[in-house]
């Protein structure tokens, strides 16, 4: 298989540094990096990555009138470096191999990859595709080789490169998220050093396992969240009710401290909890027991008034949910089925685990001028 690892944008772009694409060789894909305008280029030019077992860099560049006329014709007015490197058993399949575990084993993934000069290439030309890196044609025969940080394991190096890789994982300053790292940063002659930082799945509690619950689970596994599921009536906490989830499990309210406790000192944690049993006891001693907690999201399914009779309570330890507690839970959409309930519920998770401060549509928050004035139609002479 190929590995495409965006290395670099500019402007606007689909994916960002860090996203990956995987390849076969029968030219079938998983994942996205440009939504479809550039995934059947990638496909041709994984094909010769197999065929001659080198990495290439492929330097796309979608700026421009030219590229509607000469180009990919995708209209995105942006430019993205990618790598293509082959995985095979010479590596132990590696970086996948290492990516997938840590994926399931919900823990996060530090990788420095050695890639080609991209500070040195000339700019990429605006007819589309166009520049390639192949790593077999040059002295960098290190390409697409790296050193993960969590435990220093390595594939492809050796020697100085190697020392070096290691030398430089110590310096790495506490910035997060993938990049490319300054020039300075290097293993060897004519490459530079690609840090790639995978985060974990979010992680959510359903603590309630009614009928509305259902799509709320189905829509956090389709977007690969980790999902566990408590309830405290036996015929709802089945594992054939919730077959996306991880794990469902029966005690209700008493069983959550010992998850809590259990989650706290594993390498994972849970990023939100939503309150969904339709019992007003039981979701007061979950909200009880969340209080105790670090989650830093919590929703409560039901309206205003049901909420403040909760938190009343609660009594004192209600000043523990403060900042975190979302009630009534989800963003405003106008659901009125639990579908669009389960929609609105995972939406406000995505953008509240995001750092988004305010919810707007993307039309508003990019709108440079009066959004009407881009129908605005000139007027007949």
């Amino acid at each position: 298989m190929v590995l495409a690892t965006v290395i670099r944008t500019e402007g606007p772009s689909y994916t960002k540094p860090g996203a990956q694409m995987l390849i076969a060789q029968s030219g079938e894909y998983a994942g996205l990096l440009s939504g479809g305008c550039l995934e059947g280029d990638l496909s041709e030019r994984a094909a010769r990555v197999l065929r001659t077992r080198s990495c290439e860099l492929a330097r796309y560049d979608m700026r421009g009138p030219d590229d509607l006329l000469f180009g990919l014709g995708s209209g995105c007015e942006g430019a993205m470096d990618i790598l293509l490197q082959r995985l095979d058993a010479e590596w132990d399949w590696q970086p996948m191999r290492r990516l997938v575990a840590a994926w399931k084993a919900h823990r996060r993934a530090s990788l420095l990859l050695v890639v080609p000069p991209l500070q040195s290439q000339s700019p990429p030309r605006r007819l589309g595709a166009s520049s390639i890196f192949a790593a077999g044609e040059t002295e960098a025969s290190t390409v697409g080789s790296g050193l993960f940080l969590e435990d220093g394991l390595v594939f492809g190096l050796r020697g100085a490169a190697l020392d070096a890789a290691r030398s430089l994982a110590r310096k790495l300053p506490p910035i997060p998220g993938s990049r490319l790292l300054p020039p300075s940063y290097s293993v060897s002659s004519g490459t530079e050093l690609f840090l790639l930082e995978q985060q974990m799945q979010p992680r959510i509690l359903l603590l309630g396992a009614g009928a509305d619950a259902l799509p709320v689970a189905k829509l956090a596994s389709f977007l690969g969240w980790s999902v566990t599921v408590v309830d405290h009536r036996s015929h709802f906490a089945r594992a054939a009710r919730f077959p996306e989830a991880d794990a469902v499990l029966e005690g209700g309210p008493q069983a959550v401290p010992a998850l809590l406790q259990a989650d706290s000192s594993s390498a994972g944690h849970f990023d939100a909890a939503i309150v969904m049993s339709h019992h007003l006891l039981t979701d007061a001693a979950y909200l009880r027991a969340l209080a105790t907690s670090d989650i830093p999201y919590i929703g409560l399914l039901g309206p205003v008034i049901r909420r403040d009779r909760l938190l009343s309570e609660l009594a004192d330890e209600a000043a523990r949910l403060r900042g975190r507690l979302r009630a009534p839970v989800g963003l405003d959409l106008g659901a009125a089925t639990p579908e669009a309930i389960a929609l609105s519920i995972v939406a406000e998770i995505q953008a509240v685990l995001s750092g988004a401060e305010h919810i707007a549509s993307l039309s508003d928050k990019n709108a440079s001028t009066d959004p009407a004035a881009a129908f605005a139609l000139e007027e007949p002479r």
